[in-house]
């Protein structure tokens, strides 16, 4: 059965897995994944009981969980209320909801294009979306507005 017929596949919360992952269709993850995670042509969903300690690369990646490492989307990534990213973002397009967390550099490039130099210190934002123009630095949308 493939995911289109029977939806994506999944981790199970008490489901712990350390090393790769590597596929070609789109995953769930809502237990432990411990190395990296590559879905170089499928969404990738970190469920709100994921605890994720990888780099993580996908061509869509929803975050409601905690992830420990880079991020990298061929096409946009979204952080849902709940998500903690501590680690680097990097996607074309990046929606942050209002009480999801980044620690880390946000590059809104494409993800194979070189990474651009600015002589721009990294500045800190507060808010429920991040602005193109802010494209490295802290961000979190924790406030309370």
């Amino acid at each position: 059965m493939s995911a289109a017929e029977g939806g994506a596949a999944s981790i199970g919360k008490s489901v712990e897995i350390r090393g790769e992952v590597k596929g070609s269709e789109d995953l769930t993850v809502d237990g432990q994944v411990e190395g990296t995670i590559t879905l170089t042509d499928s969404k990738l969903i970190i469920g709100p009981t994921a605890r994720v300690h990888a780099d993580v690369s996908a061509r869509d990646i929803v975050i409601l969980g905690t992830v420990n490492g880079n991020v990298t989307a061929g096409s946009r990534i979204e952080l849902r209320k709940g998500a903690n990213v501590i680690g680097d973002i990097r996607s074309i397009r990046l929606s942050i909801e209002e009480g999801s967390l980044i620690c880390g550099k946000v590059d809104l490039t494409a993800p194979n294009a070189a990474p651009a130099r600015t002589a721009a210190p990294a500045t800190a934002v507060s808010g429920s979306t991040a602005e193109p123009a802010a494209s490295a630095g802290l961000f979190s949308s924790a406030s309370g507005r």
